[in-house]
């Protein structure tokens, strides 16, 4: 891979360690051989599992409910509804074959949401792998059925008690991992973000998305969509919904960033209330690559916030930044009220209960649906089974109109009332 290959414009690139050049190397001589090129049929593999094990081709579903009520037509495109519940398999499945095609023996990962984590454990326990699994324990703590899942599918949980104990710890904790054990061991990033490859090799992964969605909005209405909204942390759903995608100029493409409770910023406390770096960050390198955080006047990286644990992430995938420099792609966000409001009306209108990453997307529709043009694609990037209690806890401290009476959960909790 040369120099600029590994560039996206101004963003991206490989500030790693030297200890962790050969391993770079590698892999990326293996992405290019396995994936570029499908030396020893590797991409064929690859599409075949994703058929048997993940369950694709995933529909794209019109929304009647939210296309009646926006004057817009709606589709979905379902990526909850892959094995696991949520596109993360998509890569995952990939990078844990790709490991085995390089002869390596154990997987690393880290997780926010806990969804990287569980593709990556159901992955390595479908090929055989061992695999640990490095999370913060704050997410530990909002993300229990996750961490459940991760454990019986095999994985060993390492919890991570720097910092605040969220994403950002828990990628530095398993980079840490990866530089002392290189030759045996294989580190799955969950996102397009990190040294190059990754950022390119998780895009292509994750590119099946629009591939699909590009070809079925063509065969559902006979032309492409005016708008594509993906959520966007790190990026890997936002980029595997937008790639096949970019070249359509007409096609307009939303990534729509965490908000939280404020976009302003606290420097004293180094805290940024919200997760938009695209909308508000600056350039720095994190976790091997340039791009574009959330950081004070003095280039110290802020703790990001996020009612949702996987865009809770100071940071977001190069090639996302740089599309976002180039006016490609435009960077928007919705703060957490509006994200649980969209999480029940998505919830209530159309039977779906999407991951609180995901409602953002469907935050920013309902305010800027009159924007959108007539026929709009948004990326359900994974189910909502994971943020139940959660968005519980949090509807109980918001008076949100959309929210359902939960009073009879509370006469449960404290032993009266009949379910």
């Amino acid at each position: 891979m040369s120099t600029d290959d590994a560039k996206f414009g101004e963003y991206g690139g490989q500030f790693v360690p030297e200890s962790l050049m050969p391993a770079i190397e590698e892999l990326t001589d293996a992405y290019e051989r396995y994936v570029l090129d499908n030396e020893d049929g590797f991409m064929d593999e690859f599409r075949q599992r994703l058929a048997d094990f993940g369950g694709r081709p995933l529909p794209l579903q019109h929304a009647e409910s939210l296309s009646d009520r926006y004057d817009t037509e709606v589709y979905l495109k379902r990526e909850d509804l892959l094995h696991g519940g949520a596109h993360k398999l998509n890569n995952a499945l990939g990078q844990v074959l790709l490991a085995k095609y390089m002869g390596k023996e154990r997987i690393v990962a880290e997780t926010g949401a806990g969804q990287h984590g569980t593709a990556t454990a159901m992955a390595a326990a479908h090929l055989d792998m061992p695999c640990e699994v490095y999370m913060g324990e704050t997410d530990i703590r909002r993300q229990r059925p996750n961490v459940f899942r991760m454990k019986i599918n095999g994985a060993e949980i390492t919890p991570v008690t720097t910092g605040r104990g969220t994403l950002k710890e828990a990628i530095s904790e398993t980079m840490r991992d990866w530089a002392t054990t290189v030759e045996t061991t294989h580190y799955v990033i969950g996102s397009v973000v990190g040294p190059a490859p990754f950022p390119r090799m998780v895009r292509d992964f994750q590119s099946v998305i629009s591939e699909e969605a590009r070809e079925q909005v063509r065969e559902k209405a006979g032309r492409l969509p005016d708008s594509v909204l993906a959520c966007a942390g790190g990026g890997s759903n936002t980029m595997g919904t937008f790639h096949h995608f970019v070249d359509d100029e007409d096609v307009g493409l939303y990534a729509v960033e965490a908000g939280g409770s404020s976009l302003d910023v606290d420097e004293e406390e180094g805290v940024a209330p919200n997760s938009a770096s695209l909308s508000t960050g600056e350039q720095g390198v994190l976790h091997g690559a340039r791009t574009k955080l959330l950081q004070d006047s003095h280039g110290q990286i802020m703790e990001s916030h996020s009612v949702s644990a996987g865009l809770d992430y100071a940071g977001v995938g190069p090639e996302l930044a740089h599309l976002v420099d180039e006016e490609r792609v435009d960077a928007v966000n919705v703060g957490d009220d509006s994200a649980l409001e969209a999480f029940h009306r998505l919830s209530q209108d159309e039977g779906v209960i999407p991951a609180l990453e995901t409602a953002h997307a469907f935050g920013y529709l309902e305010e800027h649906h009159d924007e959108l043009g007539d026929l709009v694609i948004v990326n359900v990037s994974g189910r909502g089974d994971k943020d139940l209690e959660t968005v519980l806890e949090e509807t109980e401290k918001r008076d949100l109109d959309v929210a359902p009476d939960m009073s009879v959960l509370r006469a449960a909790a404290g032993g009266g009332g009949d379910l």
